[in-house]
């Protein structure tokens, strides 16, 4: 890739210099952009998900993680202070620290990205490599594909396997094994 672009969570950014390393790229390659963050599971940041679908049932648990527009509930006062003042979140701009988000807030924040660094290198006939997480990459996908909220529902993107985007769509690089992972991250709840 002519660039590479991460978000500013640990485990992407470990995730790209892997992968430039094995490539050989130059560390000037990685460009680490907050948009490309997680989202933001609000007061359910931090509680294992078997926890939370106990806790509030099996309908409630899939509409926050699932849908495109249901938030989970929001930070409380006292999360977000401890959020807002981590080392994480103290360099980012203001905007970057929400109490919750909703899938679409996920999409907004990606499709700006997109426009912003992804669509001026694809005019100069770059190539991209984007690392990120399950749901800032489910949020990309659904952009770059215009997927409603059904098809939206349904992806499901297994962590360490690459989706290749080209003109005539996306495909994995292992696809097999993409579509085994895949199922199982279904049969788990989902990204």
């Amino acid at each position: 890739p002519d660039a590479v672009f991460t978000s500013s969570l640990q485990r992407a950014a470990r995730t790209a210099a892997i992968v430039t390393d094995a490539l050989g790229l130059p560390a000037g390659t990685v460009c680490t952009d907050w948009r490309l963050n997680e989202r933001n599971y609000g007061a359910l940041t931090g509680r294992h998900k078997d926890d939370v679908r106990a806790e509030v049932g099996e309908a409630q648990f899939l509409a926050w993680r699932r849908s495109v527009d249901t938030a989970p509930p929001a930070m409380s006062d006292e999360q977000w202070a401890a959020f807002a003042g981590s080392d994480l979140f103290r360099g980012l701009p203001t905007r970057a620290l929400t109490r919750t988000e909703s899938l679409r807030d996920v999409m907004a924040r990606v499709a700006e990205f997109h426009a912003d660094q992804v669509l001026p290198r694809l005019a100069a006939a770059q190539t991209v490599l984007v690392v990120a997480h399950g749901n800032s990459l489910r949020a990309y996908c659904a952009v770059l594909e215009q997927l409603d909220k059904s098809a939206i529902h349904r992806l499901n993107l297994p962590t360490g396997h690459p989706l290749v985007y080209q003109a005539g769509g996306r495909r994995y690089l292992d696809a097999p094994r993409a579509e085994a992972a895949a199922l199982a991250l279904t049969l788990d709840g989902g990204t």
